[in-house]
């Protein structure tokens, strides 16, 4: 493929990709995120192995910004995910008793 070929399909790529991620509702945040982790995890794998590869050392560098970059994105994504799970975990209030904190009965039920 020459440049104006790869220059067009990832033009559309941007554009697809915008438009399938702006339609997406905010119950599905999470688990979206969760696969685009997934995802991000394989892109490391994969600067690794080409880094490990390298003849020159341009090739190098830009194998190790790669590595960077993606393990950046990869941990900030968990954070992120993570930030977000914690949305949804009930809050306790200061007089509302621990499950642990409640007695157990005579046939040692709760």
């Amino acid at each position: 493929m020459n440049n104006i070929e790869l220059l067009t399909v990832f033009m559309l790529a941007v554009f697809v990709g915008f438009e399938v991620i702006s339609k997406v509702s905010t119950i599905l945040h999470t688990p979206l995120m969760s696969g685009a982790n997934a995802i991000h995890g394989v892109i490391l794998v994969g600067a690794i192995l080409i880094t490990g590869v390298a003849d020159t050392a341009a090739q190098l560098w830009l194998g190790l910004a790669a590595v960077v970059l993606a393990t950046a994105n990869m941990v900030g994504g968990f954070v992120v995910t993570d930030r977000m799970l914690e949305m949804f975990k009930g809050r306790r209030t200061s007089n509302t008793p621990s499950p642990d904190a409640i007695p157990a009965g005579k046939d040692g039920r709760r």
